[in-house]
Order: C-alpha cells, then sequence, then structure tokens
C-alpha cells in the first residue's frame, strides 16, 4: 500500500548512506529502490549544479516518480547589517528557485537569517522586506516553485513558528518548512499528540486547512540544550515521540513530504513510512 496523493511521502536530505555513488542521479533511483518516494536535493554548501544537470535529474524523477525540492545554501542572512549580504542572500534564492524549477522540483526551503544586535522585530521588518521583494522577482520571471522558511533549532537564530507563519502570511506566496525537531529544541516541549495538535492547528488557523495537506516536513531525533538544538540524532536514540507525531499529522489530514535529516537517513525515513503505513491500515 501507498500514500494516497494527498497523503505523506517519505524521503531523505540528500544522497541515501547506502547509494552507489553521491551523485544526486544515483540518489533518484535509489529512492526508489527504498521504496521511498521524495528526495531533498541539498544546495546547502553551495549550489554547483548547472541547469543541463537539474534537468537530467528531472527527468529521471519523474520517470521514477520520485518528488524533488531543494534546500538552499545556509549562507543566507536577510537581516545581515551589510547590503552586500543581504542582496548576496537573495540571489542565492532566486538561483536555488530557477535550478529547482528546471528540475521539476516544487519546493525551496531556506534558513532567513539571524537576529544578531537589534530586536525580533527588527530582524522580523528587515526579513519580511527581503522576502517581499524576492517573491516579486519569482512571480516577474514566473518560476513555477514555492519557497519555504523553516522554522529554525536554535535561540539566536530568526525561525521560531509563531515567526515563521506570521511571515508565510505577510509575504505572498511564502509558505512554511515545519521542522519538528527544530520546534522542539527551540522550545524545550512540543513532544506530544496534544502539542502536535497545536502546532498543527496553529497553521491551519494561520494559513487555512488547505496548508496541512502541502506540507513541507524536516524531521530526526535531537539533542539540544538552553540555547536550542546541539544536533541530530537517530529517531530511535532520541526521546522524539515520532509515532504521536505520525498519528497527530495523519488525524489532522496532513499531506506533503517528509524529509528525514537523521544522521541514518534512509533507515530513519523508512521507520516513519513504515509507522506510519501501518497506522493508516489500522484505521
Amino acid at each position: 500500500m501507498s500514500p494516497a496523493a494527498d497523503g505523506l511521502l517519505f524521503g531523505t536530505a540528500g544522497v541515501p548512506l547506502s547509494s552507489s555513488d553521491d551523485s544526486t542521479l544515483s540518489a533518484v533511483e535509489h529512492i526508489r529502490e527504498l521504496g521511498l518516494s521524495c528526495l531533498e536535493v541539498e544546495f546547502v554548501k553551495g549550489i554547483k549544479m548547472g541547469p543541463e544537470t537539474a534537468g537530467t535529474i528531472g527527468e529521471r524523477a519523474r520517470r521514477l516518480g520520485v518528488r524533488l525540492s531543494v534546500h538552499a545554501p545556509y549562507y543566507i542572512n536577510l537581516n545581515s547589517e551589510e547590503r552586500a549580504t543581504r542582496l548576496l542572500s537573495q540571489e542565492r534564492l532566486l538561483k536555488s528557485a530557477r535550478l529547482a524549477a528546471a528540475m521539476g522540483a516544487r519546493s525551496v526551503v531556506f534558513h532567513a537569517g539571524f537576529y544578531g544586535k537589534g530586536t525580533a522585530e527588527a530582524a522580523y521588518s528587515a526579513i519580511c522586506a527581503g522576502l517581499a521583494e524576492l517573491m516579486s522577482v519569482i512571480r516577474t520571471e514566473r518560476i513555477p516553485v514555492t519557497m519555504r522558511v523553516e522554522t529554525m533549532g536554535k535561540r539566536a537564530q530568526f525561525g521560531s513558528l509563531e515567526e515563521v507563519l506570521q511571515l508565510c502570511r505577510d509575504v505572498d506566496g511564502l509558505q512554511p518548512c515545519l521542522d519538528f525537531s527544530h520546534i522542539y529544541a527551540r522550545e524545550g516541549r512540543v513532544n506530544s499528540f496534544p502539542e502536535f495538535e497545536r502546532v498543527l492547528g496553529k497553521v491551519a488557523k494561520k494559513l487555512g486547512p488547505a496548508a496541512l495537506r502541502n506540507l513541507h516536513i524536516h524531521i530526526a531525533g535531537v539533542e539540544y540544550n538552553h540555547t536550542g538544538e546541539l544536533k541530530h540524532l537517530n529517531l530511535q536514540e532520541s526521546d522524539f515521540r515520532y509515532d504521536e507525531w505520525l498519528r497527530a499529522l495523519r488525524e489532522a489530514g496532513a499531506g506533503g513530504l517528509v524529509i528525514c535529516e537523521s544522521p541514518n537517513l534512509e533507515a530513519d525515513a523508512v521507520l516513519l513510512k513504515d509507522v506510519y503505513l501501518a497506522q493508516v491500515v489500522k484505521h
């Protein structure tokens, strides 16, 4: 049994560890061999792919029925004091969006920036303005991708759940990437069925119920302290209640992509898919 078209699809952040080589082309084929359904192409350390290669990857993904997304470079700070850094950040996001479109990826995930020396409110205003400019260019170029701002795990980083959802209300076309490991690490809570339900309820209230049927989710086990996220862990080596989390998603009618970022990548992605499908069958 496979998830319904509007259900959850599971995959990895980057090339599965058991792929024959570290190319994205091999990763697409191996994702299908593993029984998974999606792959997030990682540009996190820089964009080193051209449009022709992106097109080849996209064609292979379409042929195999693998859904693609892209993670933009980490080197983005739309709240930098330096105008050059802000402009470079916009350019990296735009280049990511163009390449995502070339490979048929529907979403581009990104980190928006840091609070820096100013207030959270000032950071919000700067990031909101920068993204509004970016989205205007994306609309003008008619780039058919959804830009997704990620919830962040460190408290020094812009990207609380509330900030991300408000940004998606204020910037036309923007959608969230819900990283539940980051939400848990940042808050030191949100690790039970009622808390997962409340998060999904906030998404539906802020962005409309349709947003729940088109989610982009990151997940891993996580180690954290008072500053937030420290590092990713394998799910079964962490205290994250992924069975309750999956139940909350299923009962909310959630659909979209679940991208696993655990150190063991495909092992946890397959684990989550199996638990989810067992819950679907049971109910």
